[in-house]
């Protein structure tokens, strides 16, 4: 495979690169790793992460980014200390933590940036 070895490079849009670096620098907690007029590159978990500035977001009906971990409940509350606000779904049962469990047993939640751009939290199935 062409890309099998290749390091990921993962992209977010916003039309406001401080309001975005408050968010994915300070509420997130990623090291900012570079900064230009086009775009904050962080470190996410090993690979790159590119919010890149635009002059309007498409809202996107999907999860565009998303972090696996390993407790949910406690990532989940670190971020509402932090003022993260998590998204509730009609029609998806949700826990107390604002995570659904999927079929297989994953607990998944969701929360939006500055931009209204949908990012989740997954925390796997028990093996």
């Amino acid at each position: 495979m062409p890309l099998a070895g290749a390091r990921l490079v993962a992209f977010a849009a916003t039309c406001d690169l401080d309001a975005s670096h408050a968010f994915y620098g300070t509420v997130l907690g990623l090291a900012h790793v570079d900064a230009t007029a086009f775009a904050n590159v962080y470190d996410a978990g090993g690979s790159e992460l590119r919010v890149t500035r635009v002059d309007r977001v498409a809202a996107a009906p999907y999860t565009v980014l998303g972090w696996s971990v390993a407790d949910l409940g406690a990532t989940a509350d670190a971020l509402r200390a932090r003022g993260v606000a998590f998204h509730r779904f009609g029609g998806l049962e949700q826990d107390s933590d604002d995570a659904w469990t999927a079929p297989g047993g994953a607990r998944i939640a969701w929360f939006g940036d500055p931009d209204g751009n949908t990012l989740s939290l997954t925390q796997p199935a028990p093996a």
